[in-house]
Parts: C-alpha cells; sequence; structure tokens
C-alpha cells in the first residue's frame, strides 16, 4: 500500500510566498518579517520547536526570502528542505543579538511589515537591528493563509479521516469495558487511547510524518467536569447515567483538524435529550448555513440563535468557531465581532456547545471547507443523540 506524503513539494512554498508578496505590493511593503511558527511552516516548509532563540522570515518583495535561525538548527532545516536562504547565529542571546544578525545579511530599509502577533521583546530587538526602516505593524500573513491551497485541503482531509478514526476508537474503548463488565475507563485512560490510535495512524500509513504542535490528542471529560469548556482529562472514572465528550483532533503535514461529540452513557433523560437535540440542531444549521459571502458574525449569530431561542442561552459560553489551518485556532473567528467575508477555500470549526454547571457540557464540532454554494463537514461521525448513545 502507498503511504500518504506529508511533506508539500518545493514549489508549493514558491506559491505561497508569490500569494504574500501580491499582497504586500497591494499594500505597499517593502519587506516582511514574521518570527511566527505557522507563518515560517507555511512560507518556507520549516517546522520546529519553538524555544527562547528566534527563528524568523524576512521576505522581500523583489523575491529574496531568508530564514533566520540558529546554528543549532541549520542542519534539521536543510533537512526539512526549507524554502529560503539560510541565515545563522550561533547562540542566543549571542554576542551580537539574532535580529541584528538578520538585519546584517538583509540590509532593511523602506516600509517593513512585521507580524501583530510578534512578542515585545523580539520586537523591540528587530526595531533595534533595523532602525533605517520603518516598521508598521499587520496580519497581511494570516490573512494569506486563509483561503486554502488544493495540496492544503488534501492535508485536511486525511487529518480528518483519522480524527473520525479516533473518535471510533474511543467510543469502542468505552462499549468494550461495558461488555466486559468491570471498570469504566478514566477520562485520562480515554484521552491516551484516542492519542495513541491517531498517532499510531500516522506512522503506519504516512511517510515524512510532521510533528506539528499537536500530532493526535484532545480533550476528553466526563459529568461535571464537562461543564468547563476546555476542562483538561482528569482520573474521574466514566459511570453510567454520564454525559461525556470527546473533543478530538490531529496534524497531517502541519494541518490541523477537530472534530468533536458528546456521548451519553446508558437510555438519556429528558433533560440530556433537550441539551442534545438543541445543539445539534445549532451545528446542524451551522452546517447549512456556512457558505461564500457570509461574514462570520453573521454565521455566528444564526447558529447561536438556535440554543438561545430553545431557552438555554444562560448555557452558551463561547463563539459558534475559528479558522483551522497550520493552528488548530486561528483567524478568521465566527464570533459577533468578526465582519471578515467567508471564502471559498477557508477552513474553519462549527462548534456551538452549551455548558451546564454542576451537569455537564454539550458541544458537537465539524471542521467545515467552505466553498461557493455551502459547506461540506470534513469530519463524518455521526451526530444525532440516538449515534451518540452507549448502551449500559
Amino acid at each position: 500500500m502507498e503511504r500518504f506524503d506529508q511533506r508539500l513539494a518545493p514549489e508549493f512554498f514558491d506559491r505561497t510566498q508569490a500569494r504574500v508578496r501580491e499582497m504586500m505590493a497591494e499594500e505597499g511593503f517593502d519587506a516582511l518579517l514574521t518570527e511566527s511558527p505557522e507563518d515560517i511552516a507555511y512560507l518556507t516548509g520549516f517546522f520546529h520547536h519553538p524555544s527562547e532563540r528566534p527563528v524568523a522570515v524576512w521576505l522581500e518583495a523583489s523575491g529574496r526570502v531568508v530564514l533566520l535561525l540558529p546554528e543549532l538548527e541549520r542542519e534539521y532545516a536543510q533537512s526539512q528542505s526549507a524554502r529560503g536562504e539560510l541565515v545563522a547565529f550561533f547562540e542566543y542571546p549571542g554576542v551580537v543579538a539574532p535580529f541584528a544578525v538578520l538585519a546584517d545579511a538583509v540590509r532593511p530599509r523602506g516600509r517593513v511589515g512585521f507580524a501583530s502577533t510578534m512578542p515585545y521583546a523580539r520586537l523591540a530587538s528587530a526595531r533595534a537591528a533595523m532602525d533605517a526602516a520603518d516598521l508598521v505593524g499587520t496580519d497581511l500573513i494570516t490573512r494569506a493563509r486563509f483561503v486554502k491551497h488544493l495540496e492544503e485541503v488534501a492535508l485536511h482531509r486525511e487529518a480528518a479521516r483519522i480524527t473520525d478514526r479516533m473518535l471510533d476508537a474511543g467510543v469502542q474503548l468505552v462499549v468494550d469495558a461495558v461488555a466486559a463488565g468491570g471498570d469504566l475507563p478514566t477520562e485520562a485512560e480515554l484521552e491516551r487511547h484516542v492519542t495513541a490510535t491517531g498517532a499510531g495512524l500516522m506512522y503506519a500509513e504516512h511517510r515524512n510524518v510532521v510533528v506539528a504542535s499537536l500530532l493526535a490528542g484532545g480533550l476528553v471529560y466526563s459529568g461535571a467536569n464537562s461543564a468547563f469548556p476546555h476542562g483538561l482529562p482528569s482520573v474521574n472514572r466514566l459511570r453510567a447515567g454520564d454525559t461525556f465528550m470527546l473533543s478530538l483532533g490531529c496534524a497531517v503535514g502541519g494541518r490541523f483538524i477537530e472534530g468533536e461529540r458528546t456521548f451519553v452513557l446508558g437510555e438519556p433523560t429528558a433533560e440530556q435529550r433537550r441539551y442534545h437535540d438543541t445543539i445539534h440542531a445549532a451545528q446542524q444549521l451551522g452546517r447549512e448555513t456556512i457558505r461564500e459571502g457570509l461574514e462570520c458574525r453573521e454565521a455566528n449569530r444564526l447558529c447561536l440563535d438556535v440554543i438561545r431561542d430553545a431557552g438555554l442561552g444562560e448555557f452558551i459560553r463561547h463563539r459558534q468557531g475559528h479558522g483551522i489551518g497550520l493552528g488548530m485556532h486561528e483567524a478568521p473567528w465566527l464570533e459577533d465581532g468578526d465582519d471578515t467575508v467567508l471564502r471559498a477555500g477557508m477552513v474553519v470549526s462549527n462548534e456551538p456547545g452549551i455548558y451546564v454547571p454542576g451537569h455537564a457540557g454539550y458541544r458537537i464540532s465539524d471542521s467545515m471547507l467552505v466553498t461557493v454554494d455551502g459547506a461540506e463537514a470534513l469530519t463524518t461521525f455521526p451526530r444525532a443523540l440516538d449515534d451518540c448513545t452507549i448502551p449500559i
């Protein structure tokens, strides 16, 4: 069986750099500077473990691309065929500061955009080294990443397939434990099982596995612990009657997917059915309304109004969703304060939820590929309560 290759061809990065340069010309930038690990991976294909030693990309409108990195990362960048000229500093903080090494190599002038997410200390160091340039904050690269190239969509699809398999594995572990008649798994045991499933599939079926900030994993919580939207797995053991949540995902080639489902152990009570059916209806409306041309804030309103109209608005704790790409959470935001217009090729989460203190949380999430006339749910695990009930 031919294994899936997670590494993108070097020519892919020529196109990402060309897209950014086109936007630079439109917005009047002579060069861009970013130290965001996701931006660096997007522009050059170099994935690394962020540390105190800065790694940055300098992209000029003229076409020159420089990757600043510590000397200890040089061979690693070469092994990944990083698409840029490598300029290395020996150590941090260094006798000569890293950004001074970069400035000596590129001689910055003119209007230079810096990624607006850059930490203050690094920005201050860059400003000190590039005092002849006019440094201006911009989210240009973030916006360039909104619409995925076809190769990225293929990676997202593969990550979605694995995420569905992880959900299958989590349910099967609980089903097998019920059949055995012994203890049910703890949240932590369930989390370890689904993580191992995702990582195992990745290495068994893929070549050139890219290790991003998360390879596979997620949040697993049950009962009252699931009423914390981002509660961490604990040693709480699943029990008959529990609501429990599998909030899972993985990254293939550094491109993320999330898929979340809420389950009930045993016959659902009327209360559990009301809560689950409400978020199922809200999430279904999200799948039907997300499309090119819709503002993020309007998508959010339409989705969450289903919960409010059901009389459960007091239990809303977050927006409908967010962008997904080289980060699990990234712009744009499907939230009341974001007027970004959705475009075909974006990938966003559709994850309405409610959280009832002392009882449980209920959330269903799919990663959605925005299309011209709608959206495609990349994750496909069943969503309705009858499909998410595990008999006891």
